[in-house]
């Protein structure tokens, strides 16, 4: 009867395990993933105590990232990763190379195998998409350019992972390897032909997706929707979700995670597309979850007392070699700090393609069992720290603006070139006004419009980007005023004495931060996908004290608000 309940057992430990870690991890103010990957150790094979199943936990874990890479296919059409193919195709391979060399580099000095480090350095090259789509959802940055383009740079990892899935037996044979027991045979034949046939499959799974799933998705959800149950409609979401999923690497040797996404992207253009996300939403809450205490229940703690200098050396890969490069990667291709910092933070870990790379790559004799350990520590310890890499992303940004006035004609073109992105992006969305560019957002604001392209540059370069979804507050009566927004597309409300006024493309809203420093005096809230730019008092300070000529205007502006405020009138009140 035992066997019977392994199922039930795990996901029991799995959850109450988690609660109580991730619990007691956000007491502690850290990440409650922290408590999670805690849990799956606690939990696994290597600790005292009841364990739980980690092959089970592992397959549960697969649901939670197909349901989750679906999310991602609802909230990222194909024109948008069409948009951003010119910095995600390059630098994800880019990246990858770099990694993988480093990596060689290092186990050459260990006398690993060519195949050994080819082997680790393709695992921890690649990222994990669930972590980077939390991370970016926690932080608004998911509807922006800098969001959609790290999404987009995971896809491309995603679809090197597979090539490399198809390709390692044969790559083994080449390298002499010899097969674990019970492991893969090595592929025979042309490695250009294996390459062909990859690529072929991927691309008729692809252009399958493309004709029949725009005709045949949108109809099963209508049908489903057309019956008035709510459970129906989340199982037909499930359905399509898992079945595709599940079709794409049955039939044409694609990922569970790809397939999901694709049926995703399918549906992103469909009117059923925001209820489908909220459906599945919480399942891919509880899954992702399971996913974290999966990984934490492979992770043999022994491994840092064993080989705690070769640990310190794959987490320097991970945290370090891949952000400089990726960093180094997004400047080359002409796109500001801001974005090299969010690509380096997000990619500052490892996720799912590396264990599954690393039991590959063992059973194919590739790789010494070691190497998963390696790696399994690795991304525990990545996937402890990337919050931090999160955290320090910004005041980085701060401080290397600071020192860059000799760039600021070459940064400010950069700045311009995300704007155009993000208003490409925007334009992609049906309806809605056209998205507003950052530097005609600047010359919106009278204080502004006579700066020269020197100065406005300069300015531009400290804009922030920020997302805000529907219903998302921005603003809240009575909170400290730190920043002015510009609307770059969307629609946002502004509630001030029982009114509400709509402010669209090219408005901006809360100047007074820089004016009078006076806590917010009304509510604004996000009534569509919005995308703003904003301007904090302490980037902006400085700037108005290098340039002393926008002072008189800035307290001509402060005279006017006051006495707006008095006696209100049309749209010019400003929370």
């Amino acid at each position: 009867m035992e066997h019977q309940t392994t199922l039930l057992l795990t996901l029991a430990l799995a959850f109450v395990a988690a609660f109580i870690f991730g619990f007691g991890a956000s007491k502690l103010k850290l990440p409650p993933m922290v408590g999670y990957l805690l849990a799956g150790i606690a939990i696994g094979p290597y600790t005292p105590g009841f364990s739980g199943d980690p092959v089970i936990a592992g397959q549960l874990a697969e649901v939670g990232v197909i349901l989750l890479m679906f999310g991602v296919g609802l909230h990222f059409s194909t024109a948008d990763l069409m948009a951003v193919k010119g910095v995600a195709v390059p630098g994800a391979v880019g990246q990858i190379l770099v990694a993988t060399a480093m990596v060689v580099g290092l186990t050459t000095l260990w006398g690993w195998t060519l195949g050994a480090g080819l082997v680790l350095g393709l695992a921890l090259s690649v990222a994990s998409t669930v972590v980077v789509l939390r991370a970016l959802e926690e932080r608004r940055l998911i509807e922006g350019a800098n969001g959609r383009i790290a999404i987009a740079w995971l896809v491309v990892e995603d679809l090197a992972m597979v090539l490399t899935l198809v390709l390692l037996p044969a790559l083994a044979e080449l390298t002499g390897a010899q097969p674990a027991v019970g492991g893969h045979a090595a592929a025979t034949g042309n490695l250009w032909l294996l390459v062909a046939i990859t690529v072929g499959k991927v691309a008729l799974f692809l252009a399958i997706v493309a004709w029949a799933g725009p005709r045949a998705v949108p109809w099963m959800l209508q049908q489903a929707a057309r019956t008035g149950s709510h459970e129906l409609f989340t199982l037909a979401v499930l359905a399509i979700s898992l079945g595709i999923a599940y079709g794409a690497a049955t039939f044409f040797g694609v990922s569970f995670a790809l397939g999901a996404f694709c049926a995703g992207v399918v549906l992103s253009n469909s009117e059923f597309s925001h209820r489908a996300a909220e459906d599945s939403l919480p399942l891919q809450h509880a899954f992702s979850v399971v996913f974290f205490v999966s990984v934490g229940m492979l992770f043999d703690p022994s491994v840092l007392i064993r080989e705690p200098l070769a640990v310190l050396a794959v987490l320097a890969v991970i945290l370090v070699g891949k952000s400089i490069a990726a960093f180094l990667i997004v400047q080359l291709l002409g796109y500001p700090i801001s974005t090299a910092l969010t690509i380096s933070a997000s990619l500052a870990q490892i996720g799912e393609f590396s264990f599954i790379l690393a039991t590959l790559g063992i059973s194919l004799g590739m790789m010494p069992a070691e190497g998963r350990d390696l790696i399994l520590a690795g991304a525990l310890l990545s996937l402890s720290l990337n919050p931090l890499a999160f955290a320090v992303a910004k005041p980085m940004l701060t401080w290397m603006r600071r020192w860059r006035s000799i760039l600021v004609r070459f940064e400010g073109s950069q700045d311009l070139r995300l704007a155009r992105l993000q208003s490409l992006l925007d334009a992609n969305r049906k309806g809605g006004p056209p998205a507003v560019h950052g530097d005609e957002l600047i010359s919106r604001w009278s204080v502004f419009a006579d700066l020269d392209y020197r100065k406005r540059a300069e300015l531009l370069s400290l804009f922030t980007p920020r997302a805000a979804r529907p219903g998302d507050r921005i603003i809240r009566k009575g909170d400290p005023a730190d920043d002015v927004f510009f609307i770059s597309s969307g629609m946002v409300e502004v509630g001030v004495r029982g009114r509400k006024i709509r402010l669209g493309p090219g408005d901006f809203f809360g100047e007074m931060a820089m004016l009078t420093g006076e806590p917010r005096s009304a509510d604004v809230t996000a009534i569509d996908y919005t995308q703003l730019f904003t301007l904090n008092t302490a980037q902006f300070d400085p700037f108005v004290a290098r340039h002393p000529e926008l002072r008189a205007k800035l307290d001509l502006v402060a005279r006017g608000r006051a006495a707006e405020n008095v006696e209100p009138t049309g749209r010019s009140k400003r929370p």
